[in-house]
């Protein structure tokens, strides 16, 4: 798409820039001339600072950390799609040959009541931390360390559990959706526990902790569209919503 591995491409560049939180910010138009195919999108976002420092420019602040698609830091909306136009990846492991030279990429940050902005395109996502401290975690005493073999699962178990843990918490889901929930990352949270024999004792408190702390700090309700899965990049599914709503009706009716 971007021709072969020796071509260069120019892009046209729309960037949001904000100073801080009480910035009203602006889009910012870039020009940015000889970017390979097989950059990756953070390499081109390197690559546009590195241009404005020799510009004397002010570099465009974003997250990132590991860059291999790990640590959810790389949050950015690309032409309106959470980490871009490529299913089921990362901004980090999204590459330009995805695009064509001369195309127009809008880059901004996750749009969300409960993700403040920080600066241009970092957001503050402590909001995500605040709801895993709510609950997810197991507090009964498990004993000491079994054999791995020692605790019968079932196969469909442990696959689900692990699909679940596979979320990265880079609020994807909450900037796909319209109404910023953030019922993928809770219920894939509270399902990589729940399915577990050391989790599953706690399972409706933990639902009925997360569920009210994700409403306390202003995350919106499901729309039940299911951006938040087509955007998300490993993939988690619904079903994880639907797992989270029995276990929280559970502590409902237990409460009772």
């Amino acid at each position: 798409m971007g021709g072969n591995s020796t071509d260069t491409m120019s892009l046209n560049l729309k960037v949001w820039r904000q100073k801080n939180a009480k910035d009203k910010g602006q889009m910012v138009d870039y020009k940015l001339d000889g970017v390979s195919p097989d950059m990756s999108f953070l390499e081109m976002m390197d690559t546009l600072n590195t241009k404005l420092v020799k510009e004397k420019g002010d570099t465009i602040a974003f997250d990132h950390d590991c860059r291999e698609g790990i640590c959810g830091m790389c949050s950015m909306m690309i032409n309106g799609q959470a980490h871009g136009p490529e299913a089921e990846t990362t901004t980090c492991q999204l590459h330009m040959r995805k695009f064509k030279s001369g195309d127009t990429i809008v880059v901004e940050p996750w749009r969300a009541k409960a993700f403040p902005v920080i600066k241009d395109l970092m957001v503050d996502r402590t909001a995500l931390d605040d709801i895993m401290v709510a609950g997810g975690y197991v507090n009964v005493n498990t004993g000491n360390p079994q054999d791995a073999n020692s605790i019968l699962i079932g196969q469909e178990n442990a696959e689900l559990a692990m699909d679940a843990a596979a979320c990265i918490g880079c609020g994807a889901c909450v900037a796909s959706c319209k109404n910023a929930s953030a019922m993928l990352f809770v219920s894939a949270k509270i399902s990589q526990l729940a399915l577990l024999p050391q989790g599953e004792i706690e399972s409706a408190a933990r639902a009925q902790a997360m569920v009210a702390k994700m409403d306390e700090l202003g995350f919106g309700n499901c729309t039940n569209e299911a951006e938040c899965e087509a955007q998300c990049p490993k993939g988690i599914k619904i079903e994880n919503i639907a797992r989270m709503n029995r276990e929280w009706f559970k502590g409902v009716i237990g409460n009772r």
